[in-house]
């Protein structure tokens, strides 16, 4: 079984076992992190769906990205992941919300460096956790190790959370 198979499954058992759920919020992804997240037999006990907003203004517009901080940092940025995963957990109605957005390449954007990353997961109390990996590689590698690094980062966050959330 592959690490990302595994760590997928990790994640669906944890969540089916809580009766909790995850929906997702991907940029530069594009619906790999959904694709990889419903590999497994049985995603949809957990996994409700998700929003690729490609554009600035789709993440404006149906994610609630504050348009201040959009037009302030830029699309990618760790507050413009962390406002993803919120409006996509709003959204979806949904447990917990991952989301992604960065630079795959081949050209940097918004002045930032390809292979900058910004992953968040905002939970049901509120709270957010960030990853900021700074990736390397082509851009179909940078957007494979960006699906592991947002699988591995929900990942930790209900490992942690085990039994908090349980209902």
């Amino acid at each position: 079984m592959s690490h990302r198979l595994l760590a997928t499954t990790t994640v669906l058992s944890l969540l089916v076992r809580r009766g909790e759920t995850v929906a997702v919020a991907e940029s530069l992804t594009a619906g790999l992190i959904g694709a990889a997240l419903t590999e497994p037999p049985g995603a949809s006990a957990a996994f409700l769906g998700g929003v690729i907003s490609y554009s600035t203004e789709l993440k404006q517009r149906l994610l609630h990205v504050p348009a201040n901080l959009l037009d302030r940092e830029g699309a990618v940025h760790p507050q413009v992941a962390a406002a993803m995963a919120t409006g996509v957990r709003l959204l979806a109605g949904s447990t917990y919300g991952l989301a992604v957005t960065g630079v795959a390449g081949p050209e940097p954007q918004d002045g930032k460096p390809v292979g900058t990353v910004h992953l968040a997961v905002s939970g049901p109390d509120g709270r957010v956790w960030h990853r900021d990996p700074q990736l390397a590689g082509t851009r179909e590698q940078i957007r494979e190790s960006t699906v592991n690094e947002a699988v591995d980062l929900l990942r930790g966050v209900l490992e942690a959370n085990v039994g908090e959330h349980s209902g």
